[in-house]
């Protein structure tokens, strides 16, 4: 009975891993295209709406190092861990409000006319909004994982079972 648990322990530990390392690549590789300009088929480094996804992501790579320190270690989640991962969530609409301006971008091809549209225009556009739909993807699984292989959040009954006097 105990090397199934093991087995189903290792298999849960190598899905999250493969989550881990993935969500680390998409979010490198996002970071660098939140730069692109679709239209224009150039980097833009001195627009300041450029740098607010390097910087949300920051928090979704301290969320991925809790994540993977606390299975690691085998702990339990704490309050600094839950308020990371409320931050998430705002992040994860981000996420989403991203992905949607890009499929705008991306149907706006008609209102231009061809010859001003470059030919990267759908190819890179078609891959920027599959990498940040399976972001969304990722770190909503991920918020699955924190709850099956580090528990759920429930601080009154940690704290009615903690008795430092004995």
């Amino acid at each position: 009975m105990n090397v199934l648990k093991d087995i189903q322990a290792q298999k849960r530990s190598s899905i999250w891993k493969f989550c881990y390392y993935t969500s680390f690549v998409l979010l490198a590789v996002l970071i660098v295209f939140s730069f692109y300009g679709l239209y224009s088929n150039r980097f833009y480094f001195l627009k300041i709406d450029n740098y607010i996804f390097p910087l949300v992501a920051i928090l979704h790579f301290v969320f991925l190092y809790v994540m993977n320190f606390k299975i690691r270690e085998g702990e339990y989640p704490d309050p600094v861990m839950r308020n990371i991962e409320y931050g998430m969530y705002a992040v994860l609409l981000i996420y989403v409000f991203k992905g949607l301006d890009t499929l705008y971008i991306l149907m706006s091809i008609d209102q231009y006319q061809s010859y001003l549209i470059p030919e990267t225009f759908m190819p890179l556009g078609l891959l920027i909004l599959t990498l940040q739909l399976l972001l969304i993807g990722f770190t909503i699984f991920s918020f699955y994982q924190r709850k099956t292989l580090i528990g759920p959040y429930e601080f009154e009954q940690i704290d009615q079972n903690m008795n430092s006097w004995q």
